[in-house]
């Protein structure tokens, strides 16, 4: 539905009214440093997560069926994710008290990132913005324990994104000597 709403409002509108999208950050660069608070109104950092893998996902909205089925695949496949030494953290332009209600209501073990200003989202360029609608796109960054943008997944299939991590994970891990 949102997808609807996307092309109906780009048709609208003309191009001039949609705000300049930020670059999204270059493979092998530092990934951009945020601070937002998590579902339980506890501020959240990027640097919590150096040494590990972080599986940061922007979406557009909370308890919506590509963001919920999005969501319950990374739920699912958690412990994989775990065992390969990645953490994963979801980001929306949604209230923490919103995300509060979706990650109890589906169960999610991982923390949702309230970016009411879609400040975080512009500066991995996954900020939508329609004057009238602003959500975050659909993006997933793969980042490496040292910070760097590993990976950049700007097509996601929302069934099968997070079984493509845990590949891509382990594919990375097959490779370290």
């Amino acid at each position: 539905m949102i997808s609807k709403v996307r092309r109906a409002l780009c048709a609208l509108l003309p191009l001039s009214a949609t705000a300049a999208m930020a670059a999204v950050p270059a493979v092998g660069s530092a990934a951009p440093d945020f601070a937002l608070p998590d579902q339980h109104g506890k501020l959240r950092q990027l640097s919590e997560w150096r040494g590990k893998w972080l599986v940061l996902y922007f979406y557009p909205k909370d308890d919506t069926p590509g963001c919920t089925e999005e969501a319950c695949t990374f739920r699912d496949d958690w412990q994989q994710l775990t065992a390969l030494g990645a953490e994963v953290v979801g980001i929306s332009v949604d209230t923490s008290a919103s995300h509060k209600d979706f990650a109890e209501k589906y169960h999610l073990p991982f923390p949702l990132l309230a970016d009411a200003k879609g400040e975080v989202a512009q500066r991995y360029g996954a900020m939508a913005d329609w004057v009238v609608l602003k959500l975050a796109r659909r993006y997933t960054f793969l980042i490496d324990p040292q910070g760097r943008i590993a990976k950049a997944y700007l097509s996601v299939n929302t069934a099968r994104h997070s079984a493509e991590i845990v590949a891509d994970l382990k594919q990375r891990q097959q490779k370290r000597p």
